[in-house]
C-alpha cells in the first residue's frame, strides 16, 4: 500500500520529535529565538548530517550549509537536498560566503572547534548582510567546570573553553552589536542534571546597517 500525504506528515512530525528528544533537533526555546526566516538567506555553520539543516528548510529558510566532513555533507544531502552546501572549516570560510549577502548566520555547539574568535567572527561578520543576525547556542561554558550534579570541579577562569566574556568581547570587535545573550538551565529537559546550573546558552547579535 502506498503512504498516504497524511502518512507522511505523521511520519516526518514523529520523526522530528525523536530528534529533539534526542538532542539532534533545534530546541524550542532557539526555534523561538531564530523567528521568520521565510525566504531569507541562512548560512548553516557545522550543518553536519543535515537533521538541524532539514528544520530550517521547513521554517521557509534559503539555506546553505557548511561542514568540514565530506562524509556528513553527503549524509546532509539525502536529508535535506533543497540546500546548498559548501566542504570548509567554519575557521576559515571561503570566499563565496563572505560577501554580505546571509540574512542569518546560525550554528550550534561549534565553540569547541573554534581555534580563533577574532577570525571566526570576522568570517561570520563578512557573510552576513547589513542588518543581517548572527546566532549561536551552545554549551554554558561554566558547564566544563562542573559535574552533573552541579559539584564544582575546576576553576572556570582556568578553564580552556570559550568564556563568554571573550565570546561578547570578539562579537563586538567583529562590528557586530550584541542583541541578546540568554542562559538556559537546560535546553533538552531529558537529561537528568542540576538546574541550578546553566548549562546552554544562546547569542544573537546584528550586522549594523
Amino acid at each position: 500500500m502506498e503512504p498516504t500525504e497524511l502518512n507522511r506528515r505523521a511520519w516526518d512530525e514523529l520523526h522530528r520529535r525523536r530528534m529533539r528528544s534526542e538532542g539532534r533537533g533545534i530546541p524550542k526555546q532557539v526555534t523561538e529565538l531564530i523567528g521568520d526566516v521565510g525566504g531569507k538567506h541562512v548560512l548553516h555553520l557545522q550543518c553536519g548530517a543535515g537533521e538541524v539543516t532539514e528544520e530550517l528548510v521547513e521554517l521557509g529558510a534559503l539555506v546553505t550549509g557548511v561542514d568540514l566532513s565530506s562524509e556528513a555533507i553527503e549524509a546532509a544531502r539525502e536529508v535535506a537536498p533543497d540546500v546548498a552546501y559548501l566542504h570548509a572549516d567554519i575557521n576559515e570560510l571561503p570566499v563565496e560566503v563572505r560577501r554580505g549577502r546571509f540574512d542569518l548566520v546560525f550554528t550550534g555547539e561549534a565553540l569547541d572547534s573554534v581555534r580563533d574568535l577574532d577570525a571566526w567572527l570576522s568570517g561570520v561578520a563578512a557573510a552576513l548582510k547589513p542588518g543581517g543576525r548572527f546566532l549561536l547556542y551552545d554549551h554554558h561554558p561554566v558547564t566544563a567546570s562542573v559535574d552533573p550534579l552541579g559539584h564544582w570541579r575546576d576553576n572556570y577562569f582556568e578553564e580552556s573553553r570559550w568564556r563568554l566574556e571573550q565570546l561578547v568581547d570578539a562579537v563586538t570587535a567583529a562590528g557586530l552589536r550584541l542583541v541578546r545573550l540568554a542562559e538556559f538551565q537546560s535546553l533538552f529537559n531529558w537529561i537528568q542534571r542540576d538546574r541550578r546550573v546553566p548549562w546552554e546558552f544562546a547569542l544573537i547579535a546584528e550586522k549594523p546597517k
